[in-house]
């Protein structure tokens, strides 16, 4: 089922797993096996069923990117600890899309809600998920449509750290050597955005 990069390290009575690499991380990937004594529509709404409740407890397991800013920024928070904190969420951030859009990978739906922290030794490391609207028509303009999303999210939900988004475009920049394309395409959905504002 899946490429040479993707081994097959574990196989149960209920699903196959595999372990290799995506977007320069390591991943595991879960199979499950079709069950033919049952009806094909049955087979395939249980099957999701059981993903969904497989996907919500494994998510109960992390923290969410927006939640995580929120508890950042409370008004107890001391200054020098959070400002280090964002820092790494924005690092996080802009290195994980800077490497996605280097493989033609856009999300479709850049919220902070859709990126997970994981807790890995002392540090805490991004996970991107919810890739419903994603696609491989990966042009520089559909890239910069990607970061503006993101963009406006931030603007919209952390509207109390300014330096969040340019702190992650930095990053970005550093994880893609075509980024000077999709920064132009960037500015000009910011300027049709603006365009729009003022024709309301």
């Amino acid at each position: 089922m899946l490429g040479g990069d993707f081994q097959l390290i574990k196989q149960g009575a209920e699903a196959k797993i595999y372990k290799g690499l995506y977007i320069g991380k390591s991943t595991l990937v879960k199979e499950r096996f079709k069950k033919s004594y049952r009806h094909v529509e049955l087979d395939e709404h249980l099957t999701k069923e059981r993903i969904r409740a497989e996907t919500r407890s494994i998510m109960k397991c992390k923290v969410a990117v927006k939640d995580y800013i929120a508890s950042l920024t409370d008004e107890n928070s001391e200054e020098k600890s959070t400002k280090k904190k964002l820092d790494h969420v924005a690092q996080e951030i802009g290195k994980t899309l800077g490497k996605m859009h280097a493989n033609n990978i856009i999300h479709g739906d850049l919220t902070t809600s859709n990126m997970l922290l994981v807790d890995k030794g002392d540090v805490k490391v991004l996970v991107m998920i919810d890739f419903g609207l994603s696609h491989g028509n990966a042009s520089a303009m559909n890239k910069g449509v990607d970061l503006y999303v993101l963009e406006r999210a931030i603007l919209s939900t952390h509207a109390n750290v300014e330096s969040l988004f340019p702190a992650i475009i930095k990053f970005y920049i550093k994880a893609n050597k075509d980024s000077a394309e999709v920064m132009k395409k960037l500015e000009e959905v910011r300027a049709r955005g603006r365009k729009r504002t003022m024709v309301g």
